[in-house]
């Protein structure tokens, strides 16, 4: 039997029995919510702590470099974005899954405003040459002692968050994530 007529027989006895995965469905579903919600469990709701906001790191924009804070930059783009929420995208050099996510998060840089934390990659420069061998003009904050996650409750990376045009962080998520995923936080800090 070839490969078409199996595809055809097997995509059959789904739609014929699909009320019977909806068992497994939920429980992979219930997998997945528990292993974020574990992965997510230090992560601090609501206002962000001062110990995150003040302080001075470099700042890596279309390829500058300057000094300031992660409470400046949210300032500037909230000026430059009145009322929307932002995103603040957690990652590092060395992590494979970083690099999975990274025409994600370009993805989504292009139609919301995002703040991107270099946690644990080196100097500025290096994270400069970085982004640029990979083609990347991410508004980052380069935090090689982990000062913003750690504050913040995150322990690994990829990790993504929602600032609130309030100032509240919601909607944390720690590992891979899809670009309607991290949009749908995004909608629903509103």
């Amino acid at each position: 039997m070839n490969a078409a007529i199996r595809l055809r027989l097997w995509a059959s006895a789904l739609r014929r029995d699909w009320k019977r995965h909806l068992g497994t469905l939920a429980l992979f579903a219930g997998v997945l919510l528990t292993a974020q919600l574990w992965q997510t469990r230090d992560v601090s709701g609501g206002p962000l702590p001062d110990a995150a906001l003040d302080a001075a790191l470099p700042v890596l924009t279309a390829g500058a470099l300057r000094q300031s804070s992660l409470r400046e930059e949210i300032a500037a783009l909230q000026r430059k974005h009145p009322g929307q929420n932002i995103g603040l995208y957690v990652w590092a050099d060395w992590c494979p899954i970083c690099k999975t996510l990274q025409g994600t998060v370009t993805g989504l840089a292009q139609d919301h405003p995002v703040i991107t934390v270099a946690m644990q990659s080196g100097p500025p420069d290096h994270v400069a040459r970085y982004m640029a061998s990979r083609g990347l003009t991410w508004h980052t904050v380069v935090d090689p002692r982990s000062a913003i996650p750690g504050a913040l409750g995150f322990d690994a990376v990829p990790a993504f968050a929602v600032i609130t045009p309030e100032g509240d962080l919601r909607w944390p998520t720690v590992g891979l994530s899809s670009g309607w995923g991290l949009r749908l936080r995004l909608w629903l800090a509103r």
